[in-house]
C-alpha cells in the first residue's frame, strides 16, 4: 500500500503577482546589497579592485536561484549551465556588434573622434563592472519582473510593464532625452524577445553586457549618461539626435533603428503564427 505524502501548502501571499514580484526582487537585491556592504567593511579599498562587482554578480545570482528552488519549488531552467558560456558569448558578440553598427556612421562622418589611447587596463576592469550591471538588470527586469507578469496577465501587459520598468530605471541623473528614452525602450523590448526565443537569461544578459562593455571599456562612450573612461580616448560631437549627445550612442536614431529592428525580427510571426518560445514561461 503507498502512502502518498501531502506537499507543503504555499504561503497566502503566494496568490498576489506584485507579492511575489517584490519578494523576488529583494531575493536578488539584498544578497548584492550585504556583500557590497561586507567587503566595504572588511575590505582595505585599495583592495576592491574589480573583484568585489564579481562577488556581487555571484551573490544576486544566488539569491535568484535559491529563490526559484525554495520558494517557487522548480528547477531554475532560465539559469541551466549548460550551453550557458556558449549562448552568453554568443549574444554578447551579437551586443557588440550591434554597438559597432551605430557607432561606424559617427566614425565615418566625424562625429566620433579617437583622440588618444589611454591604458589597456580597462579592458579587464569593466568586465566584472558591466556582467554585474547586465546581470543585475537582467534578473530584475526579465527573470522576475517579465517572466512572474506573463504568467499573471499574459505576454503584452507583462512586455509593456519590463518596458516602462526599464527606462524608469534609466531617467534619473542620466540626462535621457525622448529619443534616448525610445531606444531604451526599443533595447528592452529586444532583451525580452531574446529571452522569449531561448527560454533563458543568458541570451539577455550576454545581449546587455557585449552592448554596455564595447562603449564603456573600448571606444570611451557614455552608457545611458553615465561617463566612462575606457582604453581609447575619444568625443562624440555633432546634434544629439545623431550622436546621443550626452547620453551616448543610446541616445542616438541610428541606435534606435538598430535596436527596434531587431526587436521587430525576433517578435515577428513567423508563417502566420506568434513566435512561440522554447519550453515555459513560469511564474
Amino acid at each position: 500500500m503507498t502512502t502518498l505524502q501531502a506537499q507543503p501548502s504555499r504561503p497566502r501571499w503566494w496568490q498576489h503577482p506584485l507579492l511575489r514580484m517584490v519578494a523576488a526582487s529583494l531575493a536578488v537585491v539584498l544578497p548584492l546589497a550585504l556583500s557590497m556592504a561586507l567587503m566595504e567593511a572588511l575590505v582595505p579599498k585599495v583592495w576592491r579592485i574589480a573583484w568585489p562587482n564579481a562577488v556581487g554578480l555571484l551573490a544576486c545570482g544566488l539569491g535568484y536561484v535559491l529563490f526559484v528552488r525554495h520558494i517557487e519549488r522548480r528547477p531554475v531552467q532560465e539559469l541551466a549551465a549548460t550551453g550557458a558560456l556558449q549562448e552568453g558569448l554568443r549574444y554578447a558578440a551579437l551586443g557588440m556588434g550591434l554597438g559597432l553598427v551605430c557607432l561606424a556612421p559617427l566614425w565615418a562622418v566625424g562625429a566620433y573622434t579617437v583622440t588618444g589611447m589611454g591604458s589597456a587596463w580597462p579592458l579587464l576592469k569593466s568586465v566584472p563592472a558591466m556582467a554585474l550591471v547586465a546581470g543585475l538588470e537582467e534578473l530584475l527586469m526579465r527573470g522576475v519582473l517579465f517572466r512572474m507578469a506573463h504568467a499573471a496577465w499574459g505576454t503584452r501587459i507583462a512586455m509593456g510593464l519590463t518596458t516602462v520598468a526599464f527606462v524608469a530605471g534609466h531617467l534619473p541623473g542620466s540626462q535621457i532625452g525622448w529619443l534616448g528614452v525610445a531606444v531604451t525602450a526599443a533595447a528592452s523590448v529586444a532583451f525580452t524577445a531574446a529571452y522569449l526565443r531561448t527560454g533563458r537569461l543568458w541570451a539577455p544578459i550576454g545581449l546587455h553586457f557585449g552592448w554596455n562593455y564595447l562603449f564603456d571599456a573600448v571606444f570611451s562612450v557614455p552608457v545611458s549618461g553615465h561617463e566612462v573612461n575606457g582604453w581609447l580616448q575619444a568625443t562624440l560631437s555633432g546634434p544629439a539626435w545623431l550622436s546621443g549627445g550626452a547620453y551616448g550612442v543610446e541616445g542616438s536614431l541610428g541606435a534606435l533603428l538598430v535596436w527596434s529592428l531587431l526587436a521587430l525580427a525576433w517578435l515577428r510571426p513567423r508563417g502566420g503564427v506568434p513566435y512561440q518560445r522554447r519550453g515555459p514561461v513560469s511564474g
